[in-house]
């Protein structure tokens, strides 16, 4: 079976093809990555400013960029600069945020498990929101201002009771969940009343977050009508949805854009007749699709009769998303982006993991060879934000390319630092 090039909206959006070559944000990404070396992450600047951009028009003052999708001090000043608040979920985030010179008010505080030092830094520097997830949260709350601490504005994070169709791992807003009260259970209108009363905290909001990588926006909208009798008993005047929305990963994907996501999210609580102000936390889809990953492929194994492996410099360390969650990807040949893909390879890491798979069935041209690079596309969320030094390796770097210039703002790691924290 043979198949066509690679669809162009799993591209970034400043991607081209010249002499065959595929350019980004005006560069060749091949001879970026004889510049930067392989592994490599390439962003498209211009595209997460358009996505950052469109969420704010979207939604309005107060949306979040989910930080847990790709933070960088580069990537947290782009945000902000385009009009974002950021959603931070550990005191590490936290603090790369602010030296990237975020603002503390323009932080909301997440994490189902924060500690008193994670919530003092927080309230310290002086977060907007702190979004409650367990009693035991309240108790350190409390805990944390009667020791002279300023109390903080807080939203109580529930559990509307909607199953989103998406992965098993990836579903955050069932009963059966680690995160937020229940609705069902009545341990989020306890939650609320206990925030509401408590002198340690201002009880602004409810945050509702159903889930990661949904495709279908009435997930939401049945989450919101879930929530529209809670919403109406408590008088709320924030709301957040949190984020979630998907993207096409593979051959045949389409999402909803952000702003037909904000559009559902809308209309469902003017139907419902909400008046609070709405907030969401888009992550993945300001810069999943913004981004590719460079390889150099370094061996070529048929096996006859089963399969041909595809050996790249990276895997499960740069991209551990399908070994947790099955996720699909695609890959092609930056020096012939629109040739055919006549040849089936399995494209697997350098770790000792029979599972480190980064693309199962991979379509790619019959002409691959050793010392080819390799590029996977829609690889800007969860991939270096999860990545890991297994087996050693180092954790590569990332480029952000705009206008005919690239600017390196995560450098490869080196040997040295592998040792670094040794005593």
């Amino acid at each position: 079976m043979t198949f066509g090039p690679i669809p162009r909206h799993l591209l970034p959006d400043t991607a081209s093809v010249v002499n065959k070559r595929l350019q980004i944000g005006g560069l060749d990404v091949i001879e970026l990555a004889e510049s930067f070396g392989t592994p490599l992450f390439v962003y498209d600047e211009e595209h997460l400013r358009r996505r950052c951009r469109e969420a704010v028009a979207a939604f309005g003052d107060g949306v979040a960029y989910a930080t847990k999708a790709f933070l960088s001090q580069a990537m947290a000043r782009l945000a902000w600069e385009e009009g974002m608040s950021l959603d931070v979920a550990t005191g590490g985030e936290l603090h790369v945020a602010l030296e990237a010179g975020v603002p503390a008010s323009r932080l909301i505080l997440h994490g189902n498990n924060k500690s008193v030092i994670e919530l003092e830094a927080a309230l310290t520097a002086g977060v907007g929101r702190v979004v409650v997830d367990s009693f035991d949260e309240l108790d350190r709350i409390e805990q944390v201002v009667a020791a002279g601490f300023t109390a903080p504005k807080v939203l109580v994070r529930v559990n509307p009771g909607v199953e989103a169709h998406t992965h098993e791992y990836l579903q955050t807003g069932v009963a059966d969940s680690k995160f937020g009260f229940g609705v069902a259970s009545g341990d989020a209108a306890a939650a609320m009343a206990r925030a509401r009363t408590s002198p340690a905290m201002n009880l602004v909001g409810v945050h509702a977050h159903i889930g990661s990588q949904v495709f279908t926006v009435d997930s939401f909208r049945k989450a919101i009508g879930a929530l529209a009798p809670f919403i109406a008993e408590h008088d709320l005047d924030e709301i957040s949805v949190g984020g979630g929305l998907g993207v096409a990963y593979v051959t045949g994907e389409t999402a909803p854009t952000i702003t037909e996501w904000a559009d559902t999210i809308k209309s469902a609580c003017r139907s419902h007749g909400i008046e609070a102000k709405i907030m969401a936390e888009p992550g993945r889809a300001i810069v999943a699709s913004a981004a590719v990953t460079l390889y150099t492929v370094g061996t070529v194994k048929d096996i006859d009769s089963i399969r041909t492996y595809l050996a790249v410099d990276g895997g499960m360390s740069d991209n551990p998303r399908p070994v947790l969650y099955d996720s699909g990807y695609e890959a092609f040949l930056p020096r012939a982006v629109n040739a055919e893909r006549s040849r089936i390879v399995r494209v697997v890491g350098k770790h000792c993991e029979a599972g480190d798979v980064i693309v199962s069935e991979a379509a790619v041209p019959g002409d691959i060879a050793v010392g080819d690079i390799l590029c996977t596309p829609v690889t800007g969320a969860y991939g270096h934000s999860m990545g890991s030094n297994y087996n050693m390796v180092l954790r590569p770097p990332v480029v952000f390319v705009d206008k005919g210039r690239a600017r390196l703002v995560v450098r490869r790691e080196t040997y040295d630092d592998l040792t670094r924290r040794d005593v």
